[in-house]
């Protein structure tokens, strides 16, 4: 017997018969965050289609999946349905497909955002509808929905009640976004769900737009993604890449230069350094590489860099039950998430000058 057979918890919520008025995410009526270039080109694409052809062939796919990316709004509807047609089925062995593929809804403005549902395609499907908000009041309220880490989509529709209305959120504190570039760590493997992403954590906490390009096994500290970065406009910029630079010898070549050429189009901008989490399996190699990263920064503050901030990996998932951070030794669960986030949260906070 299948599982939903045997508890009716894990059965995907129909949506019965209501009537509901469907809009596309890309309507007007709805604002679209984490995809710095859908307003102009309307894809769900995390790359400007234009520079897709300069990125490694891994970027460019993986550019299609919408990690950080989100949709924002107001309604008084007491039932939101989706109805979603994914770039392809789920089928990742070591993360779940509410991760992978699942839409997770939260309720709340600002920094006070709670958690509500999440949207899991049934097994083997890459199209669904599901009811995700069911309420008896019809009141105003504000929501936010995560896209999927890893699966891109072809089409997203909300459903909400035909006499409900809708209107724009409250608009984040921090005006411009943070953009974080790194591994398939940064992308957001493997969280059960996106808003546990630690990117998507932070943007919670301190409630700003984030920008994910985290790209599995992809981001190398390339030339092409630096300057493109370096073109937009930023609250901050976190530097994640020291697991996808292949070598040593490689992260020496490229890291410092990535940094350079960010700093010397934008010489205001903060830009924190992060060394990869998971070092306790090669730690002799991780800390050569973590020695490295610390280089850049120390090179950075000497020449008189006041806007660069460092972050030491090996503390990212605390002291205590550091192997139970984990799926497989490298990519956190979300308790791995959860800390990260908690360390990573106060140098964030440093370098956009925020108070509690």
């Amino acid at each position: 017997m299948r599982i939903e057979e045997i508890d009716r918890n894990f059965v995907t919520a129909k949506l019965g018969n209501v009537d509901y008025l469907f809009r596309d995410a890309g309507h007007q009526a709805f604002t679209l965050s984490g995809l710095a270039w859908f307003d102009q080109e309307k894809k769900y694409c995390r790359l400007p289609q234009d520079a897709l052809s300069k990125q490694n062939e891994g970027v460019q796919s993986l550019a299609w999946n919408t990690a950080g990316a989100q949709l924002r709004f107001r309604t008084n509807s007491a039932k939101i349905a989706l109805r979603v047609k994914l770039l392809s089925a789920s089928n990742m062995s070591h993360m779940p497909a509410s991760g992978q593929s699942g839409f997770d809804l939260y309720l709340g403005v600002g920094k006070q955002k709670n958690y509500l549902k999440t949207a899991i395609p049934p097994i083997n499907t890459d199209q669904y509808d599901t009811l995700i908000f069911d309420h008896q009041e019809s009141i105003d309220r504000e929501f936010t929905l995560n896209f999927p880490l890893y699966n891109g989509i072809k089409s997203l529709e909300i459903g909400l009640l035909p006499e409900a209305t809708i209107s724009a959120p409250t608009p984040f504190s921090i005006t411009a976004p943070v953009l974080f570039y790194g591994s398939s760590i940064t992308q957001g493997g493997c969280a059960s769900r996106p808003g546990n992403c630690y990117c998507q954590i932070l943007s919670r906490h301190l409630d700003f737009e984030c920008l994910n390009f985290g790209f599995s096994g992809s981001a190398r500290g390339e030339t092409a993604m630096a300057e493109l970065i370096a073109g937009l406009k930023l609250a901050a910029f976190v530097l994640d890449y020291d697991h996808n630079a292949q070598t040593l010898e490689y992260l020496q070549k490229t890291h410092a230069p990535f940094y350079q050429r960010v700093r010397n189009h934008q010489p205001d901008l903060p830009i924190v350094l992060v060394s990869k989490p998971d070092v306790d399996l090669l730690p002799d190699d991780a800390a050569l590489r973590r020695k490295i990263i610390k280089k850049t920064y120390d090179q950075a503050r000497a020449s008189g860099d006041q806007n660069i901030f460092w972050v030491n990996g090996k503390k990212l998932f605390g002291k205590k039950d550091r192997d139970a951070c984990t799926v497989d030794g490298c990519h956190p669960n979300d308790l791995g998430f959860c800390r990260m986030a908690e360390q990573i949260e106060p140098t964030l906070r440093k370098a956009l000058q925020l108070t509690r």
